[in-house]
């Protein structure tokens, strides 16, 4: 399902920049992999060149393209390899070595278990931990290699989730719709805050929320996303997702939504097409 590149078969540099976008939001089992899964894939089937970034230490992203955590090197190696001040730390792994060809117009940087411990190993560094992230993108160029890069982060509120929203341009907030959720959003977008305080890094665009596991036939479930809505404000809600048979059957079978070809999956294909087409405008304004 995937090859690994030699280090002459590294990806070709583009003549203009590619976007970094993220799926964040605090709270977990809303969909947040789902969702940059079968977006990576609706980018790629328009002929986008995407990597996929796992920074999640859970690595559910990296499995739904065939890839189990294991004893390998991962995207935590590479991101303390570029820490100057953690030489002591660092490990004979090249980009080449970790990354990965998934899928046509797909490659993957994949995630690992020692990312967990990534906020206790850069604590005493001097330079500024919270880009991390940014800075190793902009080491590699990663930008002038993809149109897309898309990163899946953990459901917490630490330092991976900073890195993250310093080196996106953008981020998509999937939620479902009850008052949980609405926690976990206030939650991401009080880090959002945190960083523009700070005035170290451009703040990433609110690329929109994304309703999921949308149950149209309970009135609690309509009611708790026009509340939602309303504290919203004037951001983007996408379309809500229903929880659909179709989406438990791809992720099942570690496939896209784009994977198949008969009319069941077409409104899912729609709808995925459709935030891309959203994102990109919005990315690129």
């Amino acid at each position: 399902m995937f090859s690994f590149f030699k280090t002459d078969s590294a990806p070709a540099l583009k003549t203009s920049q590619g976007k970094v976008m993220a799926l964040m939001n605090q709270k977990g089992g809303v969909g947040k992999t789902t969702m940059a899964f079968n977006l990576a894939h609706a980018f790629a089937h328009e002929g986008k060149k995407v990597l996929c970034l796992d920074m999640d230490p859970q690595g559910n992203f990296s499995s739904l393209f065939g890839l189990e955590v294991e004893e390998r090197k991962h995207i935590h190696h590479l991101l303390i390899n570029s820490v100057k001040e953690l030489k002591a730390l660092h490990t004979p792994t090249l980009l080449s070595d970790v990354i990965i060809k998934a899928e046509e117009n797909i490659d993957l940087l994949p995630s690992g278990q020692e990312l967990s411990g990534f906020e206790l190993t850069v604590a005493g560094i001097n330079a500024p931990r919270q880009l991390i992230l940014k800075k190793f993108i902009e080491k590699y160029e990663l930008r002038s290699q993809y149109d897309v890069i898309v990163i899946d982060g953990p459901p917490t509120l630490g330092l991976l989730v900073v890195n993250i929203l310093c080196a996106a341009d953008g981020v998509l907030y999937p939620f479902v719709p009850d008052r949980f959720s609405e926690q976990g959003l206030k939650n991401i977008q009080q880090v959002v805050s945190d960083i523009a305080e700070m005035e170290i890094t451009s703040v990433p665009k609110n690329l929109g929320y994304i309703p999921n596991l949308f149950d149209t036939r309970r009135k609690q479930a309509n009611d708790d996303l026009a509340h939602i809505k309303e504290t919203l404000g004037e951001a983007t809600v996408h379309e809500p997702f229903t929880n659909k048979v179709q989406f438990g059957k791809s992720l099942a079978q570690r496939k896209s939504v784009f994977h198949y070809k008969s009319n069941e999956y077409k409104d899912l294909q729609r709808q995925f097409t459709a935030m891309t087409e959203t994102v990109h405008k919005e990315l690129n304004q």
